[in-house]
């Protein structure tokens, strides 16, 4: 049994995989974009021309098979091109987060990242990846979602984050937030509110759904509807995070029962 949310890091896989840009032909700064995404990481990227092969798309490759395959225009349309404040204030609607399936394969590679003003790119794919897993949880419309915030009164000051919580917890979800106590949302939101100022509740980033029991990842509208989904992240040092996310059910439940029982 795991004795911190750190300890979760030495349960990952950690696949060695990579990124491959096929038949580039976008500019220089498209593919600057990608670099600065993923700078410092454990994910190298080449260019490589195929014959006979589409251009300006993105493969994940791990032992040479490739496991995934994404255009440039969808990175640019879902990631590349968009800023946080685009979600806290609410301009990107909920359905219309997607995560493109070569990211969506980073899963249980772990990343260091900064946020601004160190980066402008790294921090953001861990924004991605949280609405993503609040979209799964909104469309699933059942199960449980725990989310931490450091501040709970980011649900109050970030619009867009706050119509996202709105939205989950009233689709049937059992939302908890956790957080330090300087606001209370359950005041105005359908939420179980837990507070604290130790280290989980101060330091860490996590988003964790677990679907109802018996729910088919398959019936959903939509990919990933039902799905088990965790993101799980740790500012040891000022404004970097060491994050991970991970979608294997059976850790995701224990990431699950670790919070229930210990934070």
């Amino acid at each position: 049994m795991a004795d911190s949310l750190r300890a979760f890091f030495g349960e990952i896989e950690a696949p060695d995989r990579s990124l491959v840009v096929l038949n580039r032909s976008s500019p220089d700064p498209v593919r600057n974009l990608l670099d600065s995404l993923l700078e410092g990481q454990p994910v190298s990227i080449r260019d490589a021309e195929v014959p006979d092969g589409d251009g300006d798309v993105v493969a994940l490759v791990e032992n040479g098979e490739v496991l995934a395959q994404s255009t440039l225009d969808d990175l640019l349309e879902s990631v590349l091109l968009i800023n946080s404040d685009l979600y806290k204030t609410g301009a990107i609607d909920l359905g219309d987060v997607e995560l493109p399936e070569v990211l969506r394969g980073l899963d249980e590679v772990p990343f260091r990242l900064r946020g601004y003003p160190q980066s402008n790119k790294e921090k953001l794919l861990l924004i991605v990846i949280s609405r993503v897993i609040e979209r799964i949880a909104n469309e699933t419309g059942g199960g449980r979602l725990r989310s931490s915030f450091q501040r709970l009164s980011r649900l109050r000051d970030e619009r867009g984050t706050y119509e996202v919580y709105e939205s989950v917890a009233r689709s049937g979800v059992d939302v908890h937030v956790y957080g330090v106590d300087d606001a209370d949302p359950a005041g105005e939101l359908p939420v179980t509110v837990h507070t604290g100022t130790s280290y989980p509740y101060r330091r860490s980033w996590f988003v964790v759904f677990t679907p109802p029991e018996g729910s088919d990842a398959e019936s959903g509208d939509r990919p990933g509807t039902g799905d088990h989904a965790a993101l799980v992240a740790l500012e040891d040092e000022p404004n970097v995070w060491d994050g991970f996310w991970t979608f294997r059910p059976e850790l995701v439940g224990r990431i699950d029962r670790y919070i229930a029982e210990h934070v």
